[in-house]
């Protein structure tokens, strides 16, 4: 039951954080572009949970649930995307590129599969060093039409790494659905370079959880690079704002049915638990992300002369 609370709140806060954050991008508080992950929530919070904050993360373009999940701060976080300098990365990343090293969250990632060699080079600098941690590349399935991708499985199956592959397969590569991209199967890949590979429901927190947990475990034991593939569905667009022409309408409330909070909330009502509970939790997310919001707004921006340091070489003279 409190293993279930746990993931229900970890769910919960991105669900919020991100509807949140497509009210504020319609009222335009957030620059650039945002990709929700609405309705994938219990990949984030199932892999996470068998994290601390010594593993590593990469993710992708669709990261906030990941970086959220993985310890990311609210207040850091939503002044990060909002573009203010009391972000997590000062305002200099947005949506895209969230990242706190602190944590272990390498960062989000603009550029399909770019996420999965860095999590590679964590996992051979954990290795190397000793540290006991392991790190995870998130992915969707249309990364796997990426020759990155499968350099990275490679190596990670060659020096035995300790890599949690994470694959959250919505069937959708952008605009295009991914059987038209994508030739072969996770499964199929994943066995061809002696990689185990486990296929799950993507809105079954705890059966993530519980995957993830064993995954992980092998992974500190040293025995080589594990694949979870999730199958989950994406709710909304490619982007906030994307009028989906290319997609049937029905898919859409088709994918509502298969909502993963709801599903643990039923589960936590079926096994004995009081709705109360699940309330105050609801009452409690929503209390910090409006928080979070109103220290976002009376934030300052970035200024032009600490912010370009690091960017540009200082003029001479």
């Amino acid at each position: 039951m409190a293993d279930l609370l746990a993931l229900y709140r970890t769910m919960l806060t991105i669900r919020e954080a991100e509807m949140a954050l497509a009210r504020l991008f319609a009222d335009g508080e957030v620059p650039g572009f945002i990709h929700l992950s609405v309705g994938q929530e219990a990949v984030a919070a199932g892999v996470c949970s068998a994290l601390t904050p010594r593993d590593s993360v990469a993710s992708t373009h669709r990261g906030h649930g990941h970086a959220l999940a993985h310890g990311l701060d609210l207040h850091g976080f939503f002044a990060e995307v909002m573009g203010k300098a009391s972000g997590v990365c000062r305002g200099r990343g947005g949506s895209m590129h969230v990242a706190d090293l602190s944590i272990g969250m390498l960062g989000a990632n603009g550029i399909v599969a770019a996420g999965a060699p860095i999590a590679l080079g964590a996992a051979l600098a954990h290795r190397t060093r000793g540290t006991g941690g392991v790190a995870v590349a998130f992915f969707g399935d249309g990364a796997l039409a990426e020759g990155v991708m499968h350099e990275t499985m490679n190596i990670a199956a060659l020096w035995r790494l300790p890599l949690l592959l994470a694959c959250e397969n919505n069937g959708w590569a952008e605009f295009s659905r991914s059987e038209t991209q994508v030739a072969a199967r996770l499964s199929a890949l994943a066995a061809a370079h002696g990689i185990p590979h486990r296929e799950l429901d993507g809105a079954d927190a705890l059966a993530l959880a519980e995957a993830a947990e064993e995954a992980v475990a092998a992974l500190r034991r040293g025995e080589g690079p594990r694949v979870i593939e999730a199958r989950t569905r994406r709710w909304r667009g490619h982007f906030e704002g994307d009028p989906q022409r290319y997609r049937d309408p029905a898919e859409a409330a088709e994918a509502a049915a298969h909502d993963p909070i709801a599903r643990a909330r039923a589960a936590f009502l079926a096994a004995g638990g009081e709705a109360a509970r699940l309330d105050a939790i609801e009452a409690e997310c929503r209390a910090a992300i409006a928080a979070a919001i109103e220290a976002a707004r009376a934030a300052p921006a970035p200024r032009w002369e600490e912010e370009r340091s690091g960017a540009y070489a200082p003029a001479e003279g």
